[in-house]
């Protein structure tokens, strides 16, 4: 195996990471409400747990409100105890058949603590394709010391691993930056 081969093996991995990274950060409120922010609430339903999108569909009737509206009126129960104990700051609200959760303004305390996370989310993101990196490179000097690869392949993987964290490590400060002006609106 050459070293664009092992690096075109770990490029699925990294793309992983940035999946990652933007399902995350879409669960941090920012000054708008989205279905995001509770989509994959885990919801403990008939002993077992489900995502809040299976249960229910999910709307933004207005900026600052979310309208979840279980199939099943058994659902209303669970999914508010579990709304409850997630952390978007605001409240469930009974309405009938159907759930409203009002988002109250982002606090300038609130938004320098989502600024932090998405920071350490970033940070996470990154620790982990050095982790891929660092394992490929090891993989290409052992091709090389079996005599599998020649040793100016083994440079040339160097480099082109270092491309592909490089171009990995851009897409996840973008994703970040992205995020931060969206909360500092």
């Amino acid at each position: 195996m050459d070293s664009e081969e092992i690096i075109g093996k770990i490029k699925p991995e990294l793309d992983k990471v940035v999946n990652f990274l933007e399902r995350e950060l879409a669960k941090f409120r920012p000054s708008r409400a989205t279905s995001s922010l509770v989509e994959d609430v885990s919801v403990e339903c008939f002993g077992q747990r489900f995502p809040l999108k299976q249960l229910a569909t999910i709307a933004i009737p207005e900026p600052r409100q979310i309208l979840i509206q279980p199939w099943d009126k058994s659902y209303i129960e669970g999914i508010v105890k579990a709304l409850e104990r997630t952390g978007i700051g605001a409240s469930p609200i009974v309405d009938k058949d159907a759930i409203r959760i009002n988002l109250p303004p982002l606090t300038g305390e609130y938004r320098k603590d989502l600024l932090r996370l998405i920071s350490q989310k970033q940070e996470e993101a990154k620790k982990t394709i050095r982790r891929w990196r660092e394992e490929a490179w090891e993989e290409i000097q052992r091709n090389f010391r079996e005599g599998k690869i020649r040793e100016n392949d083994k440079f040339k993987g160097k480099d082109g691993l270092q491309e592909l964290v490089d171009e990995y490590n851009k897409k996840i400060e973008e994703i970040g930056e992205r995020k931060k002006k969206e909360i500092a609106e």
